[in-house]
């Protein structure tokens, strides 16, 4: 099965100095990368000896892998560029990755400093772990890198420390799915399965839509499923924006169609404001979170 390299670029503007700090000291390092819950070195017997170090990834449940690594970085500022090149393993029987090898690289430039890194890996598992590697772990390895190498750029830039960039990544994506769900819920069950609960005669009541008040109800009840599907997958603010405002016309509309359902447990008014308010959150989180499609993911021939 064919593979390619992994590949993740981005420019970050600082010096050389910084970006080798945050990079090459563990305790930095393990910050910002998704990756790695923990990173330890060896200490060395010589100088001139390559690094060891140890690593581990929390993926969940009480669940670690760990692994080993080796690395030599050769820092080199006459020249301007400096590369640190690594290989790494596990012997965990429940890592996909078997054991690899790549290369970090930092070419100062007037901006910044160009920052990338290539790496590939065998897999265990035979052809399932193949087949599970090309169409889910490395795609997915993909957007980590390209997710921990803007949050590292943000750090550096904008102050924004990792943990922060991690919370508002989690509370952006606890918002959009609580979102979606109401949406596809509000879609699906009372405009789509279950007609007779209530909606169908407030558009009836209105005496807007004689005559195709059902077939009014479906195409909202569509359009509520795909609205919820953008939330759930499109985290921007544009979306946020347009959210409130499409929960501010249907309260109007609501109102002005049947005002006495104000007065009912859960009605829209309750309804609307919590999920306005999940988008405010939304968008105020928005400006911490980095974005893996803010970095490169393909080399350039």
């Amino acid at each position: 099965m064919n593979r390619k390299p992994l590949y993740i670029e981005t420019l970050i503007s600082c010096d050389l100095d910084t970006l080798w700090s945050h990079t090459q000291e563990p305790q930095m390092h393990e910050q910002w990368d998704l990756r790695f819950s923990e990173i330890r070195y060896h200490p060395k017997r010589e100088a001139d000896d390559p690094q060891q170090f140890l690593y581990s990834t929390r993926v969940g449940f009480g669940i670690s892998v760990s692994g080993v690594g080796e690395s030599v970085a050769t820092k080199t500022k006459d020249n301007g560029e400096s590369t640190s090149v690594l290989k790494f393993s596990s012997e965990s029987s429940i890592s996909l990755i078997r054991k690899g090898s790549g290369y970090w690289k930092y070419k100062p430039e007037t901006n910044g400093v160009k920052f990338y890194t290539g790496y590939d890996y065998d897999t265990r598992w035979g052809s399932l772990g193949r087949v599970v590697d090309k169409f889910v772990f490395r795609p997915m390895m993909v957007w980590a890198t390209a997710w921990s190498f803007d949050c590292l750029k943000n750090w550096i830039e904008r102050s924004v420390h990792p943990k922060q960039a991690l919370l508002s990544q989690t509370t952006v994506l606890l918002t959009a799915i609580v979102l979606s769900v109401i949406w596809l819920y509000q879609g699906i069950v009372p405009k789509l399965l279950f007609t007779d609960t209530g909606e169908l005669e407030i558009l009836r009541q209105s005496g807007l839509f004689s005559g195709i008040e059902e077939t009014l109800l479906t195409g909202i009840g569509i359009g509520e499923v795909v609205w919820g599907l953008v939330l759930l997958f499109f985290h921007r603010r544009l979306v946020h924006y347009l959210n409130i405002a499409a929960l501010l016309l249907l309260g109007l509309g609501a109102l002005f169609s049947n005002a006495t359902v104000f007065t009912q447990p859960f009605n829209p008014f309750s309804l609307n404001i919590a999920m306005i308010g999940l988008s405010l959150i939304a968008i105020a989180n928005l400006k911490y979170i980095p974005r893996a499609s803010n970095c490169i993911t393909k080399q350039r021939k």
